[in-house]
């Protein structure tokens, strides 16, 4: 009889704490984990030879929009190398329901249905979500550009306060995102004393990345203290021209409050191009009534006018993405209708059209019922690296798996980070990006056992090549699987091998 299931002999262990590299053996057996002392002579079903190679936790992505992916591929809507695009980079939980959109309220009535329908299709790895404001404030208050009203917040109290007792793992908001940009900071703070009930975390994309982000910061650091929770900002970032530099100041800012006993961190992606919704380059009030109502309004010439004069001229308290940067640092990732406007900038297609840039843009959102994505080119190197480095910020994608062509961090952030910014450029050493992809990212969303490599931690592992570990994913071809991962385990299951998925799906939608 064998003692475990899998055994990994031979490599070297970075445990997820940052601690030094060291030399051990690496079983599994009911799913949890074994390290094993010198000398051992155990023997496993498989035993797996792993020289050269180390073995970490499992990735854990600390911001994805993955929500669905699995369940859209089962459909056929989306493809395979897509929905799995994470696990083939080493990521064995993903954080979904960010920028204040989750599948719940709204898709699914809650936690446990969005469970129910991705163990009914299987998953390869896990899935945690935090409970998104967006889509609590549309099942509550709907999509009207107005005030919640008091017994409007109390249910969406209620509802949060639900959400998080069963397992959603915290707060978030997406503050330049309709609905979610028609509340005050009172009624985030309201909210975010449930998360802080349930000692779990506020976590917000900045009503403003770029112009702004200062007083965005200052906003979320304010209804952290104000409602106790802790905070963690969203793929920090200071986008835009006129933002270029500012996080010299922002991140000042978050180490200051973390000296003085703050609980606050951040995540952050590898690359300085940025990617959303196209509908989201238009002012509030033009999504005032929903998706549908906009629409309308992009019919009528007089409301276009208005919509570009804004643009050009900017609103108080909006984040103009466009006026921050230009129509010729926007391209289109996916438009299903128009595959030939992929990977082509909004300025040149609209050139080409001889059309002004937003009746392009109105046009290509009415033929598309509004399901457009882009990558905004906004930010600096300088900028990315700053944040990267900062101790108290994790690895997040901000992956969002569609159709056509995805920005490639979804399929790169943690080879690249490995890779190129610690191996080439020397940000940091490689515990201390494997830390940050891991032990950080599970202590902050409560994740037990998971992200560290010691006895009993649950049995997620990637196992890599240090020299050769690298992003292939490119703005051209950005589903290209990374070179050097060499195997992927979850839940003591093999589920990549050398790049490929395996047909083991162990993964699960986890309560927390």
């Amino acid at each position: 009889m064998t003692d475990f299931s899998l055994l990994l002999r031979g490599g070297v262990v970075a445990d997820g704490t940052g601690a030094p590299l060291v030399a051990r053996d690496v079983a599994v057996v009911g799913g949890h984990l074994v390290v094993l002392e010198p000398g051992s002579t155990a023997t496993a079903d498989e035993v797996v030879d792993v020289r050269g190679l180390v073995v970490a936790p499992g990735f854990i992505d600390a911001h994805t929009h993955s929500d669905t992916s699995v369940l859209a591929a089962a459909d056929g809507e989306l493809d395979i190398a897509q929905a799995y695009a994470a696990v083939r980079q080493g990521v064995t939980v993903e954080v979904a329901g960010n920028c204040g959109s989750s599948a719940f309220p709204g898709s699914f009535s809650d936690l446990a249905a969005l469970s129910r329908a991705q163990e009914s299709v299987g998953r390869p790895n896990h899935l945690v979500s935090l409970l998104g404001h967006g889509s609590l404030r549309a099942a509550v208050v709907g999509h009207e550009a107005r005030p919640a009203t008091e017994q409007e917040v109390a249910r969406m109290a209620d509802k949060l306060d639900e959400a998080l007792a069963a397992g959603a793992v915290g707060f978030s908001t997406g503050l330049i995102y309709t609905p979610g940009t028609y509340a005050d900071t009172a009624e985030v703070t309201t909210l975010a004393r449930i998360a802080a009930q349930h000692r779990k975390p506020y976590v917000t994309h900045l009503r403003d990345e770029m112009s702004g982000v200062e007083e965005a910061l200052e906003e979320a650091v304010a209804i952290a203290r104000d409602s106790g929770a802790a905070l963690h900002i969203s793929h920090h970032k200071t986008a835009g021209k006129y933002a270029w530099g500012r996080t010299e100041t922002t991140l000042a800012t978050l180490a200051s409050l973390r000296d003085s006993g703050m609980d606050v961190t951040c995540d952050v992606y590898p690359y300085t191009a940025g990617s959303t919704a196209l509908a989201a380059m238009l002012p509030p009030w033009a999504h005032d009534g929903g998706p549908a109502r906009m629409l309308e309004r992009l019919k009528d010439p007089a409301q276009r006018d208005l919509i570009r004069a804004d643009i050009s001229e900017g609103v108080p308290g909006w984040e103009n993405t466009v006026g921050n940067g230009g129509w010729d640092r926007i391209s289109v990732a996916c438009a299903r209708r128009h595959p030939q406007y992929q990977g082509r900038t909004i300025a040149e297609i609209a050139a080409a059209r001889e059309l002004d840039a937003l009746d392009l843009v109105s046009e290509l959102l009415l033929d598309e019922d509004g399901d457009v994505s882009i990558i905004s080119h906004s930010m600096r190197e300088d900028d990315v690296r700053r944040v990267l480095s900062a101790p108290f910020a994790m690895i997040g994608s901000d992956g969002v798996p569609k159709p056509g062509l995805p920005h490639p961090r979804w399929a790169g952030t943690f080879s690249r980070v490995l890779g190129h910014y610690s191996r080439e450029v020397g940000l940091f050493g490689l515990t201390e990006a494997v830390r940050k992809m891991t032990g950080a990212t599970a202590k902050r969303f409560g994740l037990v056992g998971r992200g560290v490599v010691r006895n009993g931690a649950h049995a997620d592992l990637v196992v890599f090549d240090p020299e050769r570990i690298a992003d292939r994913a490119t703005f051209e071809d950005p589903l290209v699987p990374p070179e050097g991962v060499r195997m992927v385990v979850v839940a003591g299951a093999v589920v990549v091998r050398d790049g490929e998925v395996l047909g083991a799906r162990p993964g699960q939608v986890l309560a927390c």
